[in-house]
């Protein structure tokens, strides 16, 4: 069967009444923690991890997906009325889109945003749905070599992917493979790092230590940063629509932002924050009208927020297909993924088409929900911003806490949550990433295993590793990913401190 009957048969999946509701649910919890900010889609899907433990698998990723999709949407609200990126991939939307809020234009920047975001998710959305056929069939041939240069890239990307410093990524994901390594080996039965604690033997639950960094961590950390930003919330003014001229200039950004933002969020050194640094070079350089860039270009609006939804529906083409997660978010996914006793990669697709299929499908659904949900329900989301933090992060405790009590009933367990809530806190405190330590505890298993493997059939031989071309080619990228994120990053981001120098002039 081709991808295109492929995709029809997962339309009828995602047709399903549940399972349009699981998506209905996520595109709203979605949007609604993008607008709030310093709560991303990583944050929430951590959150759910626990509540959907006994729910649908299917209708579980479905929403999971959604909250990923509408989260990149509602970012742009807070980005554009408040001044306040939710995440990094935000900044140019804020650099942009608040100058000509504060013209009275926030209307245009707000639609532009989500036209842009529905036409760059609908377009990555049947890219990913294309790709992934062909990449599963390379993926195939793969063995234990193979399978561990694959684990080594993901592991490199990661790091130097997250944060400023691939130092610090480097040193939080040591951290996440040396968790990994508490409980039972895998191969000999023996008992490793449970320090005599029985609650240990089966290794450090993911769930626990997810809902921890990102949830309980993100909580200590607003409450330790309270009062210093400005939360004033600018109001819309004029009509929310985009004029004859608006959309003359943000048709071609749209396109030009998708073609950027969806192969970097599949490469595995890739991430929404490059794409939308590039996508605002790319405009800032191609405009006729330079003299309003710094000072509300709806180009540079348009164009960054496609480049940052192509990129996650980019992310998923290495998630589903490899099981390499390139983002906190869809690190999380793949830990949801794992809740349900599934492994992302080549065989899902071929043990369980169904249900990946009816995720690619819904995500088309998810973009067409979102576009109904943004534009007329702009002014519900507005009224979201005025919530109080001390409320809001108070629920997100309380709400971690009972969904890690619900998954596993144990005082040791909530133990772990608070001591990693902790960690996560210091170390968003010394700017250490939080997704990499995350990322080894899930794929270090994995990695040794796989590692092992290798070694016993080469019987101890550590060139047998780099032996074929694919194990040869994917080691020589985990190199070069090293380097390629900073030098991207530092391109890119030279753009902007230029804008922000003539900002301050």
């Amino acid at each position: 069967m081709s991808a295109f009957d492929f995709l029809m048969q997962g339309l009828v999946t995602a047709a399903d009444p549940m399972m349009l509701l699981y998506a209905l649910i996520g595109v709203t919890l979605g949007t609604a923690v993008g607008v709030l900010p310093g709560i991303g889609p990583a944050l929430t899907v951590a959150l759910l991890l626990p509540v959907t433990y006994r729910l649908d698998a299917a209708g579980s990723l479905i929403m999971f997906a959604g909250i990923y999709y509408g989260g990149m949407y509602g970012g742009s609200t807070t980005s554009i009325l408040l001044n306040t990126p939710g995440e990094s991939a935000s900044i140019i939307t804020a650099l942009e889109g608040n100058k000509m809020a504060r013209k009275g234009r926030g209307g245009p920047a707000l639609a532009t945003a989500a036209i842009g975001s529905f036409v760059a998710g609908l377009i990555a959305t049947l890219l990913l749905a294309f790709l992934a056929p062909t990449i599963v069939k390379v993926a195939l041939v793969f063995g234990p070599r193979e399978y561990f240069a694959l684990m080594m890239l993901a592991f490199v990307t990661v790091s130097a992917a997250f944060g400023d410093s691939a130092l610090r990524g480097l040193t939080s994901l040591f951290l996440g493979l040396a968790l990994a390594c508490v409980g039972i080996d895998q191969l000999t039965g023996q008992a490793r790092l449970s320090f005599g604690q029985p609650e240990l033997l089966d290794g450090i639950e993911v769930t626990t230590m997810a809902v921890a960094m990102f949830a309980i961590g993100e909580a200590l950390a607003i409450a330790g940063a309270r009062n210093q930003h400005d939360d004033s919330v600018l109001a819309v003014k004029g009509s929310v629509w985009m004029n004859r001229q608006d959309w003359a200039r943000s048709w071609k950004p749209w396109l030009r932002g998708t073609l950027i933002g969806f192969p970097i969020g599949a490469m595995p050194a890739g991430g929404a924050e490059i794409g939308t640094f590039l996508s605002y070079a790319a405009e800032k350089k191609l405009t006729k009208h330079p003299e309003e860039f710094g000072n509300g270009a709806i180009e540079g609006v348009a164009g960054p927020e496609a480049a940052n939804n192509a990129s996650a529906a980019g992310t998923l083409v290495p998630l589903l297909t490899l099981g390499l997660p390139t983002s906190a978010t869809a690190a999380i996914m793949l830990a949801g993924f794992q809740q349900f006793g599934l492994q992302p990669g080549p065989l899902l697709f071929a043990t369980n088409p169904t249900l990946v299929w009816g995720l690619i499908a819904s995500l088309l659904i998810a973009n067409a929900m979102l576009l109904v949900l943004n534009l007329p329900l702009i002014g519900l989301w507005v009224k979201l911003l005025r919530v109080p933090k001390p409320w809001l992060y108070a629920g997100i405790l309380l709400f971690a806490t009972l969904g890690t009590i619900g998954a596993n009933p144990s005082t040791f367990e909530l133990g772990m949550l608070l001591g990693f809530g902790v960690l996560g806190y210091v170390m968003r405190l010394y700017g250490y990433p939080i997704a990499p330590i995350v990322v080894g505890l899930i794929l270090g298993p994995m990695a040794e295993q796989q590692l092992r493997r290798a070694l016993s059939i080469s019987q101890g031989d550590w060139t047998y590793l780099a032996s074929s071309p694919i194990a040869a080619t994917l080691l020589a990228l985990a190199a070069l990913a090293l380097i390629v994120p900073l030098i991207l990053r530092a391109r890119g981001k030279g753009e902007v401190l230029a804008q922000l120098a003539g900002d301050e002039d």
